[in-house]
């Protein structure tokens, strides 16, 4: 038996082994039970575990296999579970689900409907350029529920139906960036290059005009560095280690250039931030790669450490559209990156009263968005829309465009992300 979660080792694709390590996890989890409220595996694997009376060993493939297909990567596990490494046990409940994913994607297990949606939705760049360049037609395809494009989406693609889809925009981020006026920067403080994400280029390019006003009204001046694209997540998620490796090598190398001419990295989205902080590391392995990922940061997280470092020269002339109360969808990915709730302390700054929500929204990358995890996601997502029902504040914010497009798909209440309400309570024009 191998404790490993890094692809590089020789024993990672052993499917003996894999079922060894497995079964040791499974029956330390059953005696801990710690994490029975964060998701779907949990619960179904201790229901299985009771009916062979404790038996871990006992637990046929199939039984083993549901509890890593309901494994979405929310990666609460790190911060709830007792045992993670450097822990003796070094258990890693989430890496350990990658593994399952990934050598059963290598043997070819996977259903051919499944492993076109991976292909798919592994390509988000290409997806979304072309959605972007052709939005009226693709968001009338997409954006009504149930209708018969999306039936043939499911069909054809494993997407709910039923699931509500962030539309795409008419123009790239990118695009904008490249176009507008550059303001002059007064009293600069510092530089920064922006990951914009896959969700920001093609589909909310406002939270990233947003983000740009925000920082440059603190001195910040904002790069977007030539040659980024997707962070790879769907192909990780998916069990696609080669492809994900690709695109972490090609993201690194771009942006290592950036750290190395003094500028850090700012990410609007916490999956792709959690990526390229923890993921790039462990699969790349190379010493760019820790170097860009010390240099990554949280949108909020950066701004409210320049907040910290010198709250002088902070800007707090919140002189524009202010809530006096806000409540905060904290994601997963961002709870997970141990850095803190900072879009929260954040927009306290402006005067507003902010309470936070910290439940699953059920859609994790693109767990959610199948439709044989539908029924499982939306029980997730009640949950989350249970919580948000007892508040009574009118402004939602919450970092995560797919978990907030999640969100006013239970509530029929549309969400701001954190940059965005910053920017309007400092009245800054983001159009």
């Amino acid at each position: 038996m191998t404790v490993t979660y890094n692809p590089a080792d020789a024993k990672y694709f052993d499917e003996f082994d894999f079922r060894q390590e497995l079964t040791r996890v499974f029956d330390l989890c059953h005696g801990c039970r710690l994490c029975i409220s964060l998701c779907p595996s949990f619960p179904t694997l201790f229901d299985s575990i009771d009916s062979h009376d404790g038996d871990v060993d006992a637990l046929s493939r199939a039984q083993q296999d549901e509890v890593v297909d309901e494994c979405y990567q929310c990666k609460l596990c790190y911060v709830k579970c007792p045992y993670v490494p450097p822990h003796e046990w070094q258990l890693d409940f989430p890496r350990l689900m990658l593994r399952a994913k990934t050598i059963r994607k290598r043997e070819g297990g996977a259903p051919i409907p499944e492993r076109l949606s991976d292909e798919i939705m592994g390509r988000t760049d290409l997806i979304g350029a072309a959605s972007v360049a052709l939005s009226p037609v693709a968001n009338k395809m997409i954006n009504v529920a149930n209708s018969s494009s999306r039936k043939a989406m499911e069909a054809t693609l494993g997407i709910a139906s039923q699931r509500v889809l962030p539309p795409y925009a008419r123009m790239r981020f990118s695009t904008w960036f490249k176009r507008r006026q550059r303001p002059f920067v007064r009293n600069r403080r510092a530089s920064v290059a922006l990951f914009a994400t896959c969700n920001v280029e093609y589909m909310a390019p406002e939270i990233g005009k947003a983000a740009v006003a925000v920082y440059e009204h603190n001195g910040v001046s904002c790069s977007l560095p030539t040659g980024a694209k997707c962070c790879g997540a769907p192909w990780l998620h998916a069990g696609e280690v080669d492809k994900f490796k690709q695109a972490a090598a090609r993201n690194v190398k771009v942006l290592a250039a950036e750290v190395r001419a003094g500028r850090q990295i700012v990410v609007p989205q916490p999956t792709c931030a959690y990526v390229i902080k923890k993921d790039y590391p462990l699969y790349l392995g190379t010493q760019a790669a820790e170097e860009v990922a010390a240099a990554t940061f949280d949108t909020s997280e950066y701004l409210f450490n320049l907040y910290r470092s010198d709250k002088a020269a902070f800007a707090t002339d919140f002189n524009g559209e202010v809530p006096a109360e806000i409540v905060y969808h904290a994601p997963c990915h961002l709870q997970a990156q141990n850095a803190g709730l900072k879009s929260r302390d954040l927009m306290k700054l402006t005067g507003a009263k902010v309470s936070v929500v910290a439940k699953c929204s059920g859609i994790d990358g693109t767990w959610g968005y199948r439709a044989k995890n539908y029924r499982l996601a939306k029980t997730v997502s009640n949950g989350l829309a249970k919580a948000l029902d007892k508040t009574p504040a009118a402004q939602l914010t919450g970092d995560c465009h797919l978990a907030n497009t999640a969100i006013t798909e239970e509530t029929s209440r549309g969400v701001d992300h954190p940059m965005v309400t910053m920017a309007r309570a400092y009245g800054l024009d983001f159009s």
